[in-house]
């Protein structure tokens, strides 16, 4: 365990050695009420199983479980989620206008190879006193994460730091592609991808199929992980997700890929994948 007044190693160090997410670590509970976090539990649910569903229909499906809230509340929580839905979205989930965005540059695109393009998405993750936010990149081509965290604030430097990682291990990619959030449309995250000589590409703005591939990550592991445990700390859902994505790069088979483990392909790729 981390120890807090330890004079010889610090927190940053200890927190190295013991593999463990500094924003895990300093998790703190966010302060909403517990009937509106188990509301967020119930969208984030509907969400992961609909993908599709706008406010309207949410907030529909809610009275099945016969919760009644206003259509402010459930797009307030949505948003606070990160929650990206296929619709044309309230103006409170826009894009910052002052910051650029880039074209969809995978329409058509056949992707053969690993590292030809990877993508990038951030999630809500819930626990049992409050939630985190998941960012993941995966390869398209293999499916293979090549990197993630965990984190309790959605912030354009955690994302680049992300990215960073990723690249310092695998080496860059040939095209990047997000959504069109502020956080992935920021020139702190875009310049950086550029000087990188990387291709940026940003999902069309209420386009399904656009960042399909990472839906699908979301909802196993949500599905196969998040939901099936009660995780209590930042430090709990940082080992568990740990033990998850090793589980689904190196053992779990994808019907996509002929059965394969996204290791197979990604490994004969790159050597530095374990």
């Amino acid at each position: 365990m981390v120890n807090r007044t330890d004079k010889q190693l610090s927190i940053v160090r200890q927190c190295d050695i013991l593999s463990i997410s500094r924003s895990g670590f300093y998790y703190e509970h966010c302060g909403i009420s517990k009937p509106h976090l188990e509301i967020m539990k119930t969208i984030d649910r509907i969400h992961t199983s609909y993908p599709f569903y706008g406010f309207r229909r949410i907030r529909n499906e809610l009275r099945r479980y016969h919760i009644s809230i206003g259509k402010k509340l459930v797009i307030r929580m949505m948003k606070l989620m990160s929650i990206d839905v296929v619709y044309p979205k309230p103006n409170t989930s826009l894009a910052n206008p002052e910051n650029k965005i880039y074209p969809y540059l995978l329409k058509g695109l056949k992707v053969e190879r690993s590292n030809q393009v990877w993508a990038m998405d951030i999630t809500y993750v819930s626990m049992s006193h409050g939630f985190m936010y998941l960012a993941a990149i995966i390869d398209l081509h293999s499916r293979y994460v090549v990197h993630w965290d965990i984190s309790n604030t959605m912030e354009a430097g955690w994302c680049k730091g992300i990215v960073a990682s990723a690249i310092a291990k695998y080496g860059a990619p040939e095209i990047f592609n997000t959504d069109q959030g502020s956080q992935f449309t920021s020139s702190l995250f875009t310049v950086y991808l550029l000087d990188n000589s990387i291709k940026v590409s940003m999902d069309g703005r209420g386009r399904a199929i656009d960042n399909v591939f990472i839906e699908r990550l979301w909802r196993s592991v949500k599905q196969e992980n998040i939901y099936l445990n009660a995780y209590e700390t930042g430090k709990e859902v940082y080992e568990g997700l740990k033990t998850y994505f090793d589980f689904y790069n190196q053992r779990r088979s994808h019907q996509s890929l002929d059965y394969k483990c996204p290791v197979e392909l990604y490994g004969k790729f790159h050597k530095n994948v374990a």
